[in-house]
């Protein structure tokens, strides 16, 4: 039996800058594709570390790896347990070596990612509940006589999770913890923007929790690398998926060719719906928090103010006073809350679409600026629902204010874009309230609360073009397990011929 070594306080203090090596069958394997990538600091462009690119060859390796480990991880209950509970005890051991990386390799605030290891530590030990799934039978009441039935949950295989860069952490282990903990074996692949935070904490945790080899496997590469390998292997059973809507109809179009599931959250629109009943005060502090947590790069960011006209002008007034505050620089200073854009790709992507709203004439209520790699909080009003700015993803400290003449016009241009992830509604009256948050087309919807909410026994997952499946206990163990009917005839069956 595979013996699973204890985390303990020794660890404290690693630095995760010098893991720039793939994670490939238990081994530390130097990227051998000839290619370096320069991983950069967000703040400043300095060079944090240069990561070997891995070659798709050890993508295969990687593969090959899973494949070859997936039985006995499956078959062993206990195993996977101890492994998932020291992998918590290491995170919680490297706490301050694991924020740091956040914060370096990815502009996150200090803030940002302190929320983000109690949302990864949160999750894994939820997915600790669902490791006897495996184990469980249930049994179906006979319609024919003589009949047992009973239905099993098996592991899908090999699972293929690759992430972003915005919370590489948390969304690695969103589709990693389920993963494992449910007998399948896993390779993954994080953005290499953020290759240390989402692949290298990871892997270097689970090492030191004891899985055996193969289980896990991250690859440090990029798509011009390896193409559509992540997607195509024939040995992956299920894709999981964070980012665009556009890379997600690229996944769903090969896994359906293929008959692999996917489990995709993708864009979102999110809108905050402020109606005229609504504690104006407490509306504007949720939607600071719901808009420029890391700077609006959340899938889940407010991206639509909708405001009843009534309450417009005030809302306006006290949003743009509280936005104006808020402390902007470098992510190392504790007190920063809005640091920089991930890159100078989304940087030039967040200018564009401020130089469209002032063309469209939408009032400028709160004039940002660019402060080295920092852009600061922009607040625009009065835009145009209908708007090809507001019908896109922001991703960036731009909050847009669209003025609604009443409930039922809120709710109209709230669902008027293809997407569908998270949703908001602050009102007084919260029958009201929670009424017209069922008509909302989003996969979640807060009344009285901001858009960015995640708990690890939610259905978290969206509509639309915003996503398929759902994370959160026990919804993921459906996608994360084959059902298996087992019936036995224990009486002879008569047959008509």
């Amino acid at each position: 039996m595979t013996q699973v070594k204890s985390t303990s306080s020794t660890n404290e203090g690693v630095n995760f800058i010098s893991f720039t090596k793939s994670y490939i069958n238990g081994q530390w394997v130097e990227g051998n594709s000839g290619r370096n990538y320069d991983d950069l600091n967000p703040f400043d462009h300095s060079v944090i570390t240069s990561i070997p690119i891995a070659s798709r060859e050890q993508l295969e390796d990687a593969f090959q790896a899973a494949k070859a480990a997936k039985k006995e991880w499956a078959a062993n209950t206990k195993l996977r347990q101890d492994v998932l509970k020291n992998f918590i005890q290491y995170l919680q051991n490297n706490q301050e070596a694991i924020i740091n990386t956040l914060v370096l390799e990815t502009g996150s605030s200090v803030l940002k990612s302190q929320v983000e290891l109690h949302l990864t530590t949160s999750l894994l030990e939820e997915s600790l509940k669902i490791v006897d799934s495996l184990g469980k039978v249930k049994t179906v009441d006979p319609t024919m006589p003589g009949k047992v039935n009973h239905v099993y949950r098996l592991p899908l295989g090999v699972v293929s999770t690759i992430a972003p860069f915005n919370f590489p952490l948390f969304l690695s282990i969103r589709s990693i913890a389920a993963a494992l903990a449910l007998g399948n074996t896993v390779v993954h692949k994080p953005d290499i923007q953020a290759g240390l935070s989402s692949g290298s904490v990871i892997a270097k945790g689970l090492e030191e929790s004891g899985i055996p080899a193969g289980v896990f496997n991250s690859i440090l590469t990029d798509i011009q690398e390896i193409g559509d390998a992540m997607l195509e292997h024939p040995d992956v059973k299920l894709i999981c998926f964070t980012g665009s809507t556009a890379v997600g109809r690229h996944i769903g179009r090969i896994a359906g060719g293929s008959f692999k599931r996917v489990a995709l959250e993708l864009g979102g629109n999110s809108p905050f719906i402020v109606l005229k009943d609504a504690n104006i005060d407490q509306a504007v502090k949720a939607a600071i928090f719901g808009k420029f947590l890391h700077a609006g790069q959340i899938c889940m960011a407010v991206n639509r103010f909708i405001v009843h006209e009534d309450v417009y002008d005030e809302f306006a007034k006290k949003f743009v006073e509280h936005a104006s505050k808020l402390p902007y620089g470098n992510p190392q200073d504790p007190t920063t809350i809005v640091g920089p854009l991930i890159n100078q790709v989304q940087l030039d992507k967040a200018l564009n679409k401020i130089d469209k709203l002032k063309a469209a004439g939408a009032d400028v209520l709160l004039e940002g600026q660019l402060i080295g790699n920092v852009l600061t909080p922009y607040v625009f009003g009065n835009v145009d629902n209908s708007s090809e700015v507001a019908q896109s993803e922001f991703f960036a400290p731009i909050a847009i204010l669209i003025k609604a003449s009443s409930d039922d016009h809120a709710i109209e241009m709230a669902n008027d874009t293809e997407h569908g992830l998270s949703s908001a509604i602050f009102t007084s009256d919260l029958a009201r309230g929670e009424e017209l948050a069922i008509r909302v087309e989003a996969g979640m919807t807060h009344v009285n609360d901001q858009t960015v909410n995640d708990l690890p026994n939610i259905p978290f997952g969206g509509v639309k073009a915003s996503g398929v499946g759902r994370y959160g206990n026990p919804w993921i163990i459906d996608e994360f397990t084959e059902t298996k009917w087992v019936s036995v005839q224990e009486q002879e069956r008569q047959y008509p011929f």
